[in-house]
């Protein structure tokens, strides 16, 4: 069993020796630099996944507060969230604008 152990820590101990070694000579292969972030992945990411999860929990409020009786807070918090996705659709309006015009000035 002694001997196992003491095996394993000399194998342990060559490998990491031979990593220093690559890293003294330089023959280790350098590392790739970071890569971009695929943005247009994310956003289908929360548009597909995220969104509808946060509009089942908003319905599920609203029938809640309907239930009750609370239906002028219903309307109320209805409102805003209409108001809120008017807010990020004109959001996506002006990304898709801002895009148009880097393109046409820097053709």
């Amino acid at each position: 069993m002694i001997f196992m152990e003491l095996g394993q820590v000399v194998l342990d101990r060559t490998t990491h020796a031979a990593d220093v070694l690559a890293v003294v000579t330089g023959k280790l292969a350098p590392t790739p630099g970071p890569t971009e972030i695929n943005t247009n992945g994310v956003v289908s990411f929360f548009a597909s996944k995220i969104a509808p999860i946060l509009l089942a929990a908003l319905g599920i409020v609203f029938i809640g507060r309907a239930s009750r009786g609370e239906v002028s807070k219903v309307l109320t918090s209805s409102a805003i969230a209409i108001i809120g996705l008017a807010f990020i659709a004109g959001a996506v309006s002006l990304f898709f604008v801002g895009d148009y015009l880097i393109n046409l000035a820097f053709k």
